[in-house]
């Protein structure tokens, strides 16, 4: 009898797609391409907010830059060891097309630059951050590809028929490393982590949009609710995550991480949602105030 092994998710072999003298790594690519989405989707979702979809891009140059900084700034911090370890090289810090961007890092300072750019542009912050709450999920479900050109960001073996294939991986090069052969090597097939944050950023960005046609929500409140959303998901795959990651109480550091952020996702619902009740207070009402 013949025995068949199960179809596995396969890996891509080579990251970097080279057009002439001009390398193409696909990990930036993805993030470009998230990148564009959001900006679409919330210029769209502007428009019913008083504002032009061209101001997105306006606002977004700041978020950006602002968000590759930060994310950066909190990858080197959480995983120090390629960087400031015995074997590591702080020059490879700046080597952001090769991969390691920390979510939450981009998140944080990414917000400063919206808020910086909401006021140079006189957009309400709080009206963009919702605009821009669906288009922010969908970005980060796209760039999570990139970490599956990367191979890299898996979980732990397994035999499902889902499992991703993982090679070994030569970051430099951005490609699989070749045995004496001319062949990948394969390391094994491990719980595809990437893509089950993906779906999960996806699903997540979907319900933000159905709350908002359902529900009143005060502004911000949206915000709050992708804020306080993600990390439930990030928590769960992340104890499925097997790389090395710095540990606090034997937890991986992105887990607490996720539990503050869900905390202040539910301060931002609850904040939001006090302003907008204050603002509703009549003008003759004394003890009202101006909270825009």
């Amino acid at each position: 009898m013949t025995a068949y092994l199960p179809a596995y998710l396969p890996s891509p072999t080579v990251g970097v797609l080279h057009l002439g003298p001009l390398p193409l790594r696909m990990y930036a690519l993805c993030i470009l391409i998230g990148i564009v989405v959001a900006v679409w989707l919330t210029g769209r979702r502007l428009v019913p907010r008083g504002y032009e979809a061209g101001q997105a891009l306006d606002v977004a140059a700041y978020a950006v830059l602002f968000g590759i900084v930060g994310g950066r700034i909190y990858h080197v911090i959480t995983t120090p060891d390629p960087y400031w370890g015995p074997d590591g090289n702080p020059l490879d810090a700046l080597r952001i097309w090769e991969g390691g961007l920390g979510i939450w890092g981009a998140i944080s300072l990414g917000a400063l630059g919206a808020w910086i750019g909401c006021r140079r542009q006189g957009i309400s912050f709080l009206a963009f951050a919702d605009a821009a709450a669906p288009g922010v999920a969908f970005a980060q479900a796209i760039g999570r590809f990139g970490n599956w050109f990367n191979n890299e960001l898996y979980g732990g073996p397994t035999t499902l028929p889902w499992g991703l294939e993982i090679h070994e991986w030569d970051q430099a090069a951005g490609r699989a490393v070749v045995d004496s052969a001319g062949n990948p090597v394969l390391l094994g097939v491990f719980h595809p982590t990437f893509l089950y944050e993906a779906v999960f950023l996806v699903l997540l960005a979907v319900a933000l949009l159905v709350v908002e046609k359902r529900r009143t929500l005060a502004p911000g409140q949206l915000f709050g609710l992708y804020v306080a959303g993600y990390p439930v998901g990030r928590i769960i795959i992340e104890r499925m995550r097997t790389d090395e990651a710095e540990l606090v109480l034997g937890q991986r550091l992105n887990v607490w991480t996720s539990i503050l952020v869900f905390l202040l996702g539910v301060w931002i619902i609850w904040y939001t949602g006090r302003l907008d009740r204050r603002r509703r207070v009549p003008e003759s009402d004394p003890k009202s105030q101006d909270v825009g």
